[in-house]
């Protein structure tokens, strides 16, 4: 019996993953790995983190954990896999199950034949058509290539200033990268906030503490044109009509999936641009595979196509591949719930399933809490998470979960993430066993609690309202009562000067004639993270008042000003 011929196009992360997996389980297969760039196997998901001077080694983002590089001998020694750099598949002959290839750097040309192929041919930044997006000084962020320029110019000390086109996760990182090293960071960002997989509020929140880190973010703004002399950039012109000087500019606002090779062989391509594949990442021809940025997958909670490019997918979308061609249909791939998370200088950022806004857009009637509280006990050096729990309104079904701040959001972002998976109400989570010891985590861990939140306000023992909602009414001049219940010396030292009333919890039972006379008039409680916020209220409802709504998430969560003594 002859060997099995498996060629796999694409040498990110999908590919090398697909290629070594069969080759694992079948040690008798013809494996040959096709990448265009001079380099494979790449973490392209560390690119900001060497920019930014995390670490010096560049091999470092090619090499196995003992430092050994992923280079074509590696490949052939290591894996049994006859691996090639610098060769550009130029087309797929489904008929003769072949593919042509070229050198990129000989220009030699090959012709390879296959039983099974893999393409993982990954995406291509966008490039909008902007006037002056040729300049010298204008570049993205999707090669290694890329990340030595940005490190050499980080390196170098000559680029004062830089505008990041994107605030999204890779315009994120790269705008914390350059601003570590000293550089004046403007980020400009289309729509309404920064990191669109988090609702407004939570993205506010993130936005304050980039803003505090001195970079300036311009959001509702767009970038009209890249204005530049002899040749390089000077500056960006912004849409409002102002213009942002500048050595360097980072185009960061997604990516386009690359399906220009399967389009040309016939295969089917779906409605988000990527290569349409089935549950065990087969392509609408039965012999070819794909897998990685170039691919649309199901999304685990609408049952609907989305596109999904991320480095883990990749890996994963690439091994049930790799099982298929070798062991047929034994493995499949159930889609993404869109999970998520990335470093903002000292403060991290993490989703997983839908935000209430999306949410609401695929048609689900949601109800969600804030919480505001610790990652662990203050005696074991607890930071701050503030969390957004979305849940259906009839089943308690977990449909998404946000969390930002200092503290170990990526815990919380996990669990989270399983809990969307299964299917989890949050009564189930309610009850959950989690591991707890005070180095970790709280007694009852801060997704537990975001969920005991949510079923005080389902069991109607809790009314809240969003901090948005709040600021609305104040802008409007229809403020309700609001009762601010910390100490007097936590007021002193930071305040929303909103017209809030202070009175202490513990003083709230002896000041009741400081409240409206009218029963029915609305107050709004809170506190530094509207724990007290809650028992106030609980009190008030019980002396009669019966339109008291608790600010969730408290002072700690106001994504506006906050004034500080």
């Amino acid at each position: 019996m002859s060997s099995l011929n498996i060629v796999v196009i694409g040498g990110s992360a999908a590919g090398p993953k697909a290629a070594a997996r069969a080759k694992r389980l079948d040690q008798s297969a013809n494996v040959t790995l096709l990448q265009k760039a001079p380099e494979m196997s790449m973490a392209s998901c560390g690119y900001p983190y060497y920019i930014g001077g995390n670490f010096d080694d560049r091999n470092q983002l090619i090499a196995t954990p003992t430092g050994v590089i992923r280079n074509e001998a590696f490949f052939a020694a290591a894996k049994g896999i006859d691996a090639r750099v610098n060769t550009e598949v130029t087309a797929i002959d489904r008929n003769n199950k072949n593919v042509d290839c070229v050198n990129v750097i000989t220009g030699e040309k090959t012709t390879l034949p296959y039983d099974k192929l893999v393409i993982c041919s990954g995406a291509t930044p966008r490039r909008p058509p902007i006037k002056g997006i040729d300049l010298d000084g204008v570049q993205s962020l999707s090669k290694m290539s890329d990340s030595d320029n940005l490190r050499k110019l980080r390196d170098s000390g000559k680029v004062k200033d830089v505008v990041i086109v994107g605030g999204g996760l890779i315009g994120i990182e790269v705008c914390e990268a350059l601003a570590d090293s000293g550089m004046n960071v403007n980020v400009v960002e289309m729509l309404s906030q920064l990191l669109m997989f988090l609702d407004w509020e939570l993205a506010k929140l993130m936005e304050k503490h980039v803003a505090s880190k001195g970079v300036t973010v311009h959001t509702e703004n767009g970038v009209a044109e890249f204005i530049g002399e002899n040749g390089k950039l000077t500056g960006v012109k912004l849409t409002d009509g102002s213009i942002v000087p500048c050595e360097l500019a980072v185009v960061a606002i997604g990516v386009v999936p690359n399906v220009d090779l399967a389009k040309e062989a016939g295969l089917n391509i779906g409605a988000f641009g990527g290569i349409a594949v089935d549950e065990h990442m087969r392509t609408s021809d039965s012999n070819i595979y794909a897998a990685g940025d170039c691919v649309e997958i199901p999304n685990r909670i609408t049952g609907k196509m989305t596109y999904a490019p991320y480095g883990d997918l990749a890996n994963l979308e690439a091994r049930v591949a790799a099982n298929n061609i070798i062991h047929g249909d034994s493995s499949t791939f159930p889609g993404t719930v869109n999970s998520g998370i990335c470093k903002v200088f000292n403060f991290s950022a993490g989703s997983t399933g839908m935000s209430e806004k999306r949410a609401k857009e695929e048609g689900y009637e949601v109800v969600t809490a804030t919480n505001a509280s610790l990652d662990k006990p203050g005696f074991m050096g607890a930071k701050l998470l503030v969390s957004k729990m979305v849940a259906e309104a009839k089943t308690g079904r977990i449909l998404g979960f946000q969390c930002v701040g200092p503290g170990e959001v990526n815990r919380q972002v996990a669990e989270a993430a399983m809990a969307v998976i299964n299917g989890n109400t949050i009564y189930d989570i309610g009850v959950a066993d989690l591991p707890y010891a005070p180095p970790f985590s709280l007694a009852i861990d801060h997704f537990i609690a975001t969920a005991h939140i949510l079923e005080n306000k389902m069991a109607g023992l809790m009314t809240g309202i969003c901090n948005v909602d709040v600021k609305k009414q104040i802008d409007a001049g229809s403020a309700p009562f609001i009762m601010d219940v910390r100490s007097p010396i936590e007021f002193e030292e930071m305040r929303l000067n909103v017209g809030e009333t202070l009175i202490p919890l513990g003083a709230v039972r002896n000041s009741l004639d400081k409240l409206p006379k009218d029963k029915n008039a609305e107050i709004v409680t809170f506190c530094k993270i509207s724990m007290r916020g809650y028992e106030a209220q609980r009190m008030l409802e019980a002396n009669g008042w019966t339109n008291v709504k608790v600010m969730e998430g408290g002072i700690m969560a106001w994504p506006f000003k906050v004034d500080f003594k």
